[in-house]
């Protein structure tokens, strides 16, 4: 399985930012609800994947074609080590508003249902990839932040944020984009112990990928079979 990292927060707290310094020859970005990207040479550097090109960006809020996109890139794209899904929350919070109208509670189940196939795809993809899931957070009934979600049921029945080995939440700190590695009393997040140096890191997914794979990647002791 590849490395899986979720990033959340507020909105205007740095997440989409934080692409910037990832190798845009490596970097494949679903955007789910087509915002420009906020950083200089965006534009030039992520060009929409179209049938006579191999692109590296694409705009999609379909559950479907997200899924397809995780698993062309998987095994098509080999030169693609980061895959970036930003702003996956709009995946629920479109569909829902399609279907604002529908009676009953069966659409949240199938709003539930998609967001957890697409997770569950990321968890099948290669060891060399990076999958970055960038959404919005929330607050819950007791003042914490979790990720901002439609329904009950992810919340209740799966724990998206369980899913993640490594949860950051972006944060502005003295007018510093930051990305806090661990909990405190509001902020949810969680890494391996020793991961990162300190509480508090850039918002910059290169040096988080880079502390990631020193982290998984340390040698393994070779046992000498002939002893």
């Amino acid at each position: 399985m590849g490395n899986m990292i979720l990033v959340l927060g507020e909105s205007g707290t740095g997440k989409s930012s934080s692409i910037r310094n990832l190798a845009p020859s490596e970097t494949f970005i679903l955007n789910v609800i087509d915002k420009p990207l906020p950083f200089k040479g965006a534009k030039s550097q992520y060009v929409k994947l179209e049938a006579e090109n191999n692109g590296n960006y694409y705009a999609s809020d379909d559950h479907n074609t997200i899924i397809r996109l995780i698993t062309y890139v998987n095994a098509k794209r080999p030169e693609i080590t980061n895959l970036i899904i930003d702003d996956w929350q709009y995946t629920m919070a479109n569909a829902f508003m399609r279907s604002a109208m529908v009676k009953g509670y069966e659409k949240f189940s199938e709003i539930g249902k998609n967001a957890w196939e697409t997770i569950r795809t990321l968890v099948g993809t290669r060891e060399d990839l990076t999958c970055f899931v960038l959404t919005h957070s929330d607050m819950d009934a007791n003042g914490k932040a979790k990720v901002k979600t439609i329904g009950k049921m992810l919340d209740d029945k799966i724990c998206v944020e369980g899913m993640f080995s490594i949860v950051l939440h972006s944060v502005i700190v003295d007018g510093h984009y930051k990305f806090l590695t661990q909990h405190d009393a509001s902020h949810l997040a969680k890494s391996p112990s020793g991961m990162f140096d300190s509480l508090l890191i850039d918002n910059d997914l290169a040096k988080v990928k880079q502390a990631a794979n020193n982290y998984f990647n340390e040698d393994i002791p070779q046992w000498d079979l002939h002893l």
